[in-house]
């Protein structure tokens, strides 16, 4: 009796282990996130304009602070000239546009971050998107990310789907469409 209740128990751990690894066989993938951002001609395009209007911000500002730098080295020069009360005077008056040049700069900086800040948010939350309606087309059980931010220590490149994804990316973004899940185009026809 302890025998058969000892091969029935151990037949049925058999089976299940067998059922555990047949339940526990995933498809999985990962994204190179890093990669993915670096090589998606969309979020070229975002860096390149914002480079651009920092850029011609930094020229407006170049120019203000060349000014400034004029004034500084005139009023160096006459300090002495035109006597100590001048000197006081102007010093303040300098160093008064000093702060607000310091100011201008802060604003530009932080006025450049913030709305390429939005545009990155939408476009990672589109690609987000994205990747979620490639990945049940695909039948992916599980995809991870890696880069910067890793999720993953290690992984077999067989499993790295990143240019598979950016390629498909770029060819949307160049054709003119909108990543926008299936969900939303659907909505959007129905009304």
């Amino acid at each position: 009796m302890k025998k058969t209740i000892l091969i029935i128990g151990i037949a049925i751990s058999i089976i299940s282990c067998k059922e555990a690894t047949k339940a526990e066989s995933f498809k999985t993938a990962y994204i190179d996130t890093s990669e993915l951002l670096k090589n998606y001609t969309e979020a070229k395009d975002i860096e390149a304009k914002f480079k651009s209007k920092s850029e011609e911000q930094g020229r407006q500002l170049d120019l203000e602070v060349a000014r400034f730098k004029a004034e500084a080295s005139n009023f160096e020069r006459n300090a002495k000239a035109n006597g100590q009360a001048w000197a006081q005077q102007k010093g303040a008056e300098l160093q008064q546009r000093q702060q607000q040049l310091q100011y201008a700069e802060q604003e530009i900086v932080q006025k450049l971050q913030q709305e390429s800040g939005v545009e990155m948010d939408s476009l990672v939350s589109n690609v987000k998107k994205f990747i979620k309606e490639y990945s049940k087309e695909k039948g992916y059980d599980y995809v991870y990310g890696t880069g910067e931010a890793a999720s993953i220590l290690y992984a077999k490149e067989k499993y790295d789907i990143t240019d598979e994804v950016v390629k498909l990316l770029n060819k949307k973004y160049s054709s003119g469409e909108k990543l926008e899940s299936k969900k939303e185009t659907n909505a959007a026809t129905k009304k």
